[in-house]
C-alpha cells in the first residue's frame, strides 16, 4: 500500500485528493495537514508520498519542508515560477533519492489539449490561449494557460516562425497578458469550473483545442496516476507535467 500524506487536506481540492486516496485499493491515508498543523507528524516512516493542494503563498516552503524530511512530493498548487523551480532543484540537490513532481494541470483532457496545440501550433500564423474559471480562482491566468502559452512558443520557435501578426499599436490592455509572446485571456464566471480554448488561425482556416473540466473529480485520475508513478518508480529531481506519465 502507498502511504499518502496530504497537506491542504481541508480544502476544496484536498478533500477530494482525500476521497479518491480512500477509494483506491493500492493506497492508504497516511496523515491529514492543514493551515496551522504541524509538519512533525509527517516523516519517511508514516509517508510514501504527500500531495501539496494548498495556496501559492506556502506551497514552496511545505515542498522544501517535505523535501528536507526525505519524503517525495506531488503538486496541484499553481503559481510556480522559474525562480521557485530553481530554488526546488537546489533543495533537491542534498536528496538525491527524492522526486518533486508539480503538474499546471491533473486533468487527462488538459494535458492532451496542451500536448496537441504544442503539435498543432507551427503550422498556423496566429495563436491564442482563453482560459475559463470559477471566480473563487486566486491566480490569473492559470498555471494550465501559462503552461500551454510556452507549449505554443516553443513549437513556433522549433519551426522559426516569426512573431504573431497584432495590429494593436497603442491601448493593449484588452488583449490580455503576453507569456513568450502568446495572447493569454483569463475569463472568471459563477458557474464554471476549469476550462480552457486554444485558437489557432491562418487566412481561411480556424483550429479550436478545447478541454472542459466539471467537477474537481475530473483531475484525480491524473493525481492517482502520478502518486504511483512518484511512488512505484524512480523519479528523482524535479519533474513539471503530467504528460511525463502519459508516454506522448
Amino acid at each position: 500500500m502507498i502511504k499518502v500524506s496530504v497537506i491542504g487536506a481541508h480544502g476544496r481540492m484536498g478533500r477530494t485528493v482525500v476521497g479518491a486516496v480512500d477509494s483506491a485499493d493500492d493506497m492508504v491515508i497516511a496523515q491529514q495537514l492543514d493551515a496551522g498543523d504541524s509538519f512533525d507528524i509527517v516523516n519517511s516512516q508514516n509517508t510514501d508520498i504527500a500531495v501539496d493542494f494548498t495556496i501559492p503563498s506556502v506551497t514552496l516552503n511545505n515542498v522544501l519542508e517535505l523535501v528536507k524530511r526525505d519524503i517525495s512530493v506531488v503538486v496541484g498548487t499553481t503559481g510556480w515560477t522559474e525562480e521557485k523551480y530553481e530554488k526546488i532543484r537546489t533543495a533537491l540537490a542534498d536528496h538525491p533519492e527524492v522526486g518533486v513532481f508539480i503538474a499546471p494541470n491533473f486533468a487527462i483532457s488538459a494535458v492532451l489539449a496542451d500536448y496537441f496545440a504544442g503539435v498543432a501550433a507551427r503550422y498556423f500564423e496566429s495563436a491564442e490561449v482563453i482560459e475559463l474559471h470559477h471566480p473563487d480562482k486566486v491566480d490569473a491566468p492559470s498555471g494550465t494557460a501559462i503552461h500551454t502559452a510556452h507549449t505554443i512558443a516553443d513549437a513556433r520557435r522549433a519551426a522559426n516562425l516569426r512573431g504573431i501578426p497584432d495590429g494593436t499599436q497603442n491601448d493593449t490592455s484588452a488583449r490580455g497578458e503576453v507569456i513568450d509572446g502568446i495572447h493569454v485571456h483569463a475569463v472568471r464566471l459563477r458557474g464554471l469550473n476549469a476550462h480552457e480554448e486554444v485558437l489557432l488561425g491562418n487566412a481561411g482556416e480556424q483550429l479550436t483545442i478545447r478541454a472542459d473540466s466539471f467537477d474537481r473529480g475530473s483531475f484525480m485520475p491524473g493525481v492517482l496516476l502520478a502518486i504511483r508513478n512518484m511512488a512505484t518508480q524512480s523519479h528523482p529531481g524535479l519533474t513539471v507535467g503530467l504528460d511525463s506519465f502519459l508516454n506522448l
